[in-house]
């Protein structure tokens, strides 16, 4: 049985903002509310509010699905590699929730105050997460279930530690050029920019890690 942590708490009280916050400005929502956004952070679908009210209840569903899968993650993993970095998928878990109910808390913003470009907050959001997650990239040891799972670094561990050790910089970085850009550049170039970033972040690691394997396949 897993005990209750005191990053346990943390998480559980982060969890509840967004809740809070939505308890205390629900008389200020309008009787029809943005349920849609595009990549611009233009409404593209309204509805009620009993429909903004379910999807808040799925807002909150998946931070405690994600924690919880992380923290009990151990328990179903076939090989028992996770339980060699179950620091790094706690503080994992923390970070998600912390980015999901920021995120939360964002979309009850923006539907209240409708002059606030949603966009200008999602994409730094996500960039923050990025670096966060590079942060930890280096700490994830060898898994089924997190990281770059290539196939030559899952077979060996020494292209595990250089690809992920490459991975951290690389997401690190790039998820704060990614906070730093969308901030100041306009809407529109933010949803060019972002997904341009992204793919480089992705890719450069999976290229790396299978240079790795033929170098060291040759020698």
């Amino acid at each position: 049985m897993k005990k209750f942590t005191v990053l346990d708490g943390a998480a559980l009280v982060v969890w509840l903002l967004p809740a809070v916050y939505l308890f205390f400005v629900y008389t200020s929502l309008p009787q029809t509310v943005p349920v849609h956004y595009d990549l611009q952070g233009n409404v593209n679908r309204y509805g009620s509010k009993s429909e903004f009210l379910a999807f808040q209840g799925i807002m909150l569903g998946v931070p405690a699905l994600v924690y919880l899968l992380l923290k009990f993650l151990p328990l179903i993993d076939p090989k028992k590699q996770v339980k060699y970095g179950e620091g790094t998928f706690q503080k994992l878990a923390f970070g998600l929730v912390v980015f999901l109910s920021a995120l939360n808390i964002a979309i009850v913003f923006s539907t209240i105050n409708h002059g606030f470009k949603i966009d200008k907050l999602i994409f730094p959001l996500i960039g923050l997460l990025f670096a966060f997650i590079g942060n930890l990239m280096n700490s994830i040891k060898p898994n089924y279930f997190a990281g770059f799972r290539t196939p030559w670094a899952l077979e060996n561990e020494d292209n595990w530690r250089a690809t992920h050790r490459l991975a951290s910089k690389v997401w690190f970085f790039g998820g704060m050029i990614l906070t730093v850009a969308t901030l100041l550049i306009p809407a529109p170039a933010s949803g060019i920019v972002f997904p341009c970033i992204v793919v480089v972040m992705v890719l450069v690691p999976y290229i790396y890690s299978y240079s790795f394997f033929k170098k060291h396949q040759l020698n």
